[in-house]
């Protein structure tokens, strides 16, 4: 069982940036955003900075601009910064699984690199785990994009696609799609992974015995570059995904302990 954290926010025995140990790992998969890294990385120190100990993990999945050779710049001047590449884009999940194994922290927070989720939404996030009624076995905390800045058919097939998988999956969720998560790592690594996985995070946490809660969160319009998702160049694998997450629920089966008689 997973216990919440009373005192993860403003307590000055966690303050000092030379703890071992950081209390969150923001995780950040990155595909061709050289021009919306840096200022959401500001934004991130600006959010977090003399708040909770934190170190960024920066993942470039196989990047072709400039992105990595910025995260390198940034690196150098940001000793929270961690880097790390991929040989060729091998997808999302995969490279937030990158970022999950080098982090350091209990807790993770994942965020997209185009800086259409608000780092300030973090602490939000976290304060979840400070309320006096955190369920017991909370094992993620996610964000909801109540109000989306996307174009409208982006909105629409999203829209579509998470109330098919709501009704199917029953996770109770409409917005599996946001990048903004807070969850647990010993949790996450536990899961069975593949690629898309990201999308099924609520599903997945819930078949292992775990307790998900959603948030409002803040979301903001993409200021450079493209998007890399539309609705015809992930129907086809979404659909397969939620064939093989609707055979992994229904194959559950976790184990109740009636006793332990393991000596220490």
């Amino acid at each position: 069982m997973l216990n919440c954290y009373p005192n993860l926010l403003n307590n000055p025995a966690i303050l000092t940036p030379t703890n071992i140990t950081p209390l969150l790992s923001i995780v950040i998969p990155i595909y061709n955003e050289a021009d919306n890294i840096a200022p959401l990385i500001r934004e991130i120190q600006g959010a977090l900075e003399n708040q909770v100990t934190y170190e960024v993990i920066g993942v470039d999945d196989g990047s072709r601009d400039t992105t990595w050779q910025t995260l390198q710049e940034i690196a150098r001047n940001f000793n929270r910064l961690h880097i790390f590449r991929h040989g060729r884009s091998y997808g999302q999940s995969i490279a937030i699984l990158t970022g999950v194994k080098a982090a350091r922290a209990e807790w993770i927070v994942t965020l997209d690199g185009d800086g259409q989720n608000d780092p300030a939404d973090i602490l939000g996030l976290v304060a979840i785990l400070q309320d006096p009624a955190c369920p017991p076995r909370l094992q993620m905390v996610a964000g909801y994009r109540k109000h989306r800045e996307d174009q409208w058919f982006k909105r629409l097939s999203s829209q579509i696609a998470n109330r098919i998988r709501c009704y199917l999956l029953h996770d109770d969720t409409l917005d599996t799609g946001c990048g903004l998560k807070l969850f647990s790592r010993q949790a996450f690594l536990a899961l069975p992974h593949f690629n898309h996985m990201h999308r099924f995070l609520h599903a997945l946490f819930l078949r292992n015995g775990g307790q998900v809660v959603s948030l409002p969160v803040n979301h903001r319009p993409r200021v450079h570059g493209q998007s890399k998702y539309g609705l015809f160049n992930r129907l086809g694998v979404g659909i397969i995904d939620l064939l093989g997450v609707m055979w992994l629920q229904r194959r559950a089966c976790l184990g109740e302990l009636l006793e332990d008689n393991h000596e220490q």
